[in-house]
């Protein structure tokens, strides 16, 4: 994300275009099924997972559109998506232990299964929809677990990218002061 020459503001790309994006709305849509199907309608937890959920995926938003004017924004808001789907899978992890269901090991072949199909590109809640409407609870939170997962890695990457771009291009003060010197060399007065 470098500033285009002539000014101070730098291009920003499209939030819906992001991979972590796309988990994170996928996993929103997981956990809405798997709350509203598997837990009791009392049980507080229901709140608690869809709001994790929507809490990740719409920081990502957020701070993807931030960019425009605030490195440290983004920042802070990919830092709370990050925050948010490691307090939904702690949750996932809760059901699983609490009800004596196993948690796949990263290496089994459900979780190996899983991450070949995260890894196809454009993803969509539809390449999961028969496994979510057809599979038991246990089988459905694993799948959400390897999902968060992943989408935690890609935000993990996405931070460091962010500090990258900051050390070696700084905030918007910095490039906006770099542009208005620029000018002024340009245009010196006469």
């Amino acid at each position: 994300m470098h500033p285009p020459e002539d000014g101070f503001l730098p291009a920003h790309g499209n939030y819906a275009t992001l991979l972590s994006f796309q988990k994170a709305e996928i996993i929103y849509d997981i956990t809405f099924r798997f709350a509203h199907k598997f837990l009791s309608k009392s049980d507080r937890t229901i709140d608690q997972m869809i709001q994790s959920a929507r809490s990740g995926k719409k920081n990502i938003l957020e701070g993807s559109k931030a960019a425009v004017t605030s490195k440290e924004t983004e920042i802070k808001l990919m830092n709370v998506a990050r925050a948010s789907l490691e307090e939904l899978l702690d949750d996932y992890r809760d059901y699983l232990r609490a009800r004596d269901l196993v948690l796949w090991d990263k290496e089994s072949k459900e979780a190996r299964y899983v991450r070949r199909l995260g890894s196809k590109p454009n993803q969509t809640f539809e390449a999961y929809r028969d496994f979510v409407e057809t599979r038991p609870p246990e089988v459905v939170a694993n799948i959400a677990v390897c999902l968060i997962h992943q989408a935690n890695y890609l935000l993990n990457q996405h931070l460091r990218q962010l500090e990258r771009e900051f050390v070696h291009e700084g905030g918007i003060r910095e490039r906006m002061t770099r542009a208005r010197q620029k000018f002024r060399n340009e245009h010196p007065k006469e």
